[in-house]
């Protein structure tokens, strides 16, 4: 014996208007995920464009003398969100402001000087974190012996990539300080991982050169 099932009209009808009705729903849901990523990038690119500008005016006052020189890193440090300075890694074509703290609200617009670590130039391991999808993305071409600068008013500092690891986020020690001033970037890994990433991208370098004069200052 043969069962046969019809559906009639109004089963057809329902199903291609419940289609329709997800469909305008998943339409809308993505322009507003577009919405609010174009508003992320848009916002961290003309704080990017405003501080790089501002930046490089006062370096060029500070150069020529004609400003004093910048409050001492420890009172600097204790300012939660101000300029730290710009870091460049010229091989990848990377470039970007770095200020103090590693707050959501700072990682959204800059890179973020890590706070307990050292100050660009004065001893110790200065420790610098940005997301991977954004700042830190081209880090993921990083070689051996890349050149790194961090440029302050008080100074530039040139570092050279020594060692490249993958972490846990737990490992800590990787912004202890070893030897002579070094540098730490820190990312989230993978590259393209969807969603909180389970490690960290630790890249660090030594100083090369740079105003030793602070080092020596703070060390005295």
């Amino acid at each position: 014996m043969r069962v046969h099932i019809h559906f009639g009209k109004g089963s057809g009808q329902v199903s291609r208007q419940f289609l329709r009705s997800a469909e305008r729903i998943f339409l809308v849901c993505g322009l507003l995920a577009l919405g609010a990523c174009a508003v992320i990038y848009s916002d961290a690119y003309i704080y990017q464009a405003y501080e790089g500008h501002r930046f490089a005016q006062a370096l060029e006052r500070s150069v020529a003398g004609k400003q004093p020189g910048p409050p001492p890193a420890a009172d600097l440090q204790a300012r939660d969100g101000a300029v730290i300075g710009r870091l460049d890694i010229p091989r990848l074509g990377l470039r970007v402001m770095v200020r103090e703290g590693d707050r959501f609200r700072t990682l959204r617009v800059a890179a973020g000087h890590i706070p307990g670590t050292a100050m660009p130039g004065w001893p110790g391991n200065v420790g610098i974190a940005a997301h991977r999808d954004t700042f830190f993305r081209d880090l993921r071409k990083i070689r051996l012996h890349d050149t790194i600068t961090v440029t302050t008013l008080a100074g530039s500092y040139r570092y050279s990539v020594d060692s490249i690891r993958i972490v846990k986020p737990a490992d800590t020690q990787v912004l202890e300080a070893s030897g002579g001033p070094s540098l730490t970037l820190v990312t989230c890994y993978p590259f393209s991982y969807v969603g909180a990433a389970p490690k960290r991208f630790i890249v660090r370098a030594r100083q090369m050169s740079g105003d030793n004069g602070a080092a020596a200052r703070t060390a005295s």
